[in-house]
């Protein structure tokens, strides 16, 4: 297969038809501007020949990695497969429409606790959290709840996607896909 994306599209199919929960969950690392490393997860929201894309606020621990070095790694892991593929690749923010679109599209709560909450920062109790989702549900009685210009949309741009698949007696089959120019070579790693 010479199209990594293609290749990704079917293994998250599978994921999808066999995880229990989330087969888009994914880890992102990132590093602050000097080089500090942080990983955690998130939901992996659009996949398109551009890269992988996830939204967060921008004001977030993530969201100021990003900002400050727009690079990452991404990790998806689908235990019950035996299965994993890691991304590297610059980050880019995905258009002011791309995020509009996807914050529309986010439930009523969900779209309400992005407002209220101060992602990363330090939380007094959590009676100021559940405090501030109530202010927040009385300013926006309707459903239209406003995307806020903190909130948006990551791209990983790939340079490179690894595929991992489980074998018996550590005999794993690992397949790398690198970005030369506006295609793809492929090769495969010892495990």
């Amino acid at each position: 297969m010479s199209d990594p994306f293609a290749l990704f599209r079917d293994w998250l199919a599978a994921a999808e038809a066999s995880e229990p929960n989330d087969a888009n969950a994914v880890c992102v690392a990132t590093t602050t501007a000097d080089g500090f490393p942080s990983a955690r997860m998130v939901l992996l929201k659009g996949l398109d020949a551009r890269g992988f894309t996830f939204y967060t606020n921008e004001e977030s621990r993530k969201g100021q990695d990003l900002l400050g070095n727009p690079r990452a790694a991404l990790c998806f892991h689908w235990k019950s497969l035996r299965r994993q593929v890691r991304v590297e690749g610059a980050v880019e923010r995905v258009t002011a429409a791309e995020s509009d679109a996807y914050f529309a599209s986010r439930s009523r709560g969900s779209r309400i606790a992005a407002v209220a909450s101060e992602q990363s920062r330090p939380l007094p109790s959590r009676a100021e959290y559940v405090r501030r989702i109530a202010e927040v549900e009385a300013r926006y009685p309707a459903e239209d709840v406003p995307r806020p210009a903190h909130w948006g949309g990551f791209r990983v741009v790939p340079t490179a996607i690894e595929f991992w698949q489980d074998m018996p007696y550590r005999r794993h089959d690992r397949l790398v896909f690198a970005r030369a120019g506006e295609g793809w070579t492929t090769g495969r790693l010892y495990p």
